[in-house]
């Protein structure tokens, strides 16, 4: 056999394996909107079982043997098959380090998990869930070992979601960020509170359904290679090429909920749709990192989505979609009402200046369970006090608190860094962009988004796995990746709004 016959049976291996992880997307995302509560069961062990098929097939030794002999051979290769190469090897390498049976164990957990977690989130009780939350620790805690790590446990499992991340580089930036971001919240309470009543009236869920479908589609969101449903909390997955499936929630009496949820999750869509189709079902089919992920949902939602130019796009159609309730309201007034800084219990809620914050809090709980620091039942006091000191206010329920969130249900410890990575990156970005299009503003003014999103296209999502994290955010905005864009975009903007010197 030629090394390129192997190197053929190693793509065919991994399209064989991304087919039976695209399955497994289906499967969950059927259990989060369609499946009857009596399936929970049997959809526990069907993603059991093609988590461990997959498992064997990807990690079978004569996969290992093709892989290290086309590594043997690398100058036989060009610089797209080198990086195929270096993908599989570093995700082997993860893989088949942790034995077939805690993989099974896990995606069983995860499937009881999440159905436990949406009971316990729904009648306020953390007793509930916390069986499987002590599990999933547990089980992830022997994943983290059995891939192994340097300093921290909690470092084998940030690394799955952002490679290189540890729990000492994390805690070094949030560090500085927690600094800059409270002397700014500080000049920004000490201001008159903004007014935000025009988004707080009662709007129907059809309404803003159809709102946010039409603001998707002028974004760039392309509905015949997705669908958009509802569940209990938002998310993006994707099936396959051409198959992304989004999903919102509703809140009757602040539109801000559905209209910068379906925005966010739009700008994962989009970057899943812009993976080139050449690509799919390889070891490069996938986004560079979860940061580089959220940095395109976290763009379109708060840099475009709260910025005052997108508020006179969007007044009309608000007008439209609700006639009578933004009569008298100026698109000043709803950039304002899009950017009001409040401290409160819910992150994907929270206003830009705040998230941050609510991010530092997950990590930091996070990092002392797997340090064996705390204990799961600890985690709603310990929560609270976190909350009470960051942002001087503390949960009246668990719901509100440490419950909120359906990612640990899902055993995805390490994901929350990446919301705050991805605001860095996000805003890095955008600085390049407003560098290299004129009149990108008037663009966004006129709803004319298609400049924006070929300039994403070509500078992150057709790039998908080719350049490593750090890499590709060099070389699309030509600096290293730096905090100092995010805080000087927050800085001008809360300046603009609440008048901060």
């Amino acid at each position: 056999m030629t090394t390129r016959d192997q190197y053929q049976r190693l793509l065919k291996r991994y399209a064989e394996c991304s087919d039976l992880s695209f399955a497994a997307s289906l499967l969950s995302w059927d259990q989060e909107t369609m499946m009857p509560p009596k399936g929970l069961a049997a959809r526990a062990e069907q993603l059991a079982t093609l988590a461990g098929i997959r498992h064997d097939l990807f990690t079978a030794n004569e996969v290992c043997g093709w892989l290290a002999d086309c590594e043997a051979r690398l100058v036989e290769f060009d610089e797209v098959e080198r990086a195929q190469l270096r993908e599989l090897r570093r995700e082997l390498d993860r893989v088949a380090r942790v034995p077939r049976d805690l993989v099974e164990e896990l995606a069983r957990t995860q499937t009881e998990a999440l159905d436990a977690w949406r009971f316990a989130r729904e009648k306020n009780d953390f007793p509930r869930f916390e069986p499987y939350f002590v599990r999933l620790v547990h089980l992830c805690s022997r994943k983290a070992d059995a891939i192994g790590f340097e300093e921290e446990r909690i470092d084998a499992l940030l690394d799955e979601y952002e490679r290189g991340a540890t729990a000492r580089s994390i805690a070094s930036l949030f560090e500085g960020l927690k600094s800059e971001l409270s002397i700014l919240l500080g000049e920004v309470r000490a201001r008159p509170p903004v007014d935000d009543s025009c988004v707080l009236a009662e709007f129907d869920e059809k309404g803003q359904a159809e709102l946010g479908l039409k603001v998707i589609r002028a974004l760039g969101f392309d509905m015949e290679a997705g669908r958009v449903d509802v569940s209990s909390h938002p998310f993006c997955s994707t099936m396959g090429d051409g198959d992304i499936r989004l999903t919102r929630r509703f809140h009757k009496n602040d539109l801000r909920t559905a209209l910068f949820g379906i925005i966010h999750e739009a700008g994962h869509g989009m970057y899943e749709q812009g993976i080139p189709s050449s690509l799919r079902r390889t070891p490069l089919g996938d986004a560079a990192s979860l940061g580089i992920h959220e940095s395109q949902s976290r763009l379109w939602e708060n840099i475009i989505g709260r910025s005052e130019p997108f508020a006179e796009y969007l007044l009309p159609l608000l007008r439209s979609a609700f006639p009578g309730c933004f009569a008298t309201c100026t698109p000043r007034d709803l950039y304002r009402a899009f950017n009001r800084v409040e401290a409160s219990f819910i992150r994907v809620e929270a206003d830009e200046l705040t998230y941050s914050l609510h991010v530092c809090l997950r990590f930091e709980v996070e990092r002392a369970l797997f340090a064996g620091d705390l204990e799961a039942r600890d985690v709603p006091a310990v929560w609270n006090e976190k909350m009470r000191q960051s942002l001087g206010i503390v949960p009246p329920n668990d719901a509100d608190g440490c419950l909120q969130d359906i990612h640990w249900s899902m055993g995805a410890f390490g994901y929350f860094p990446t919301y705050t990575l991805g605001n860095l990156y996000a805003a890095q970005l955008f600085e390049a962009a407003g560098r290299d299009i004129a009149g990108l503003e008037a663009s966004i003014r006129a709803g004319r988004f298609e400049t924006l999103r070929t300039w994403l296209r070509e500078k992150v999502h057709r790039k998908a796995r080719l350049l490593e994290p750090h890499a590709l955010i060099e070389e699309a905005t030509s600096r290293k990746p730096s905090p100092d864009a995010f805080l000087g975009h927050l800085r001008k903007r809360f300046t603009d709004v609440y008048g901060v010197s």
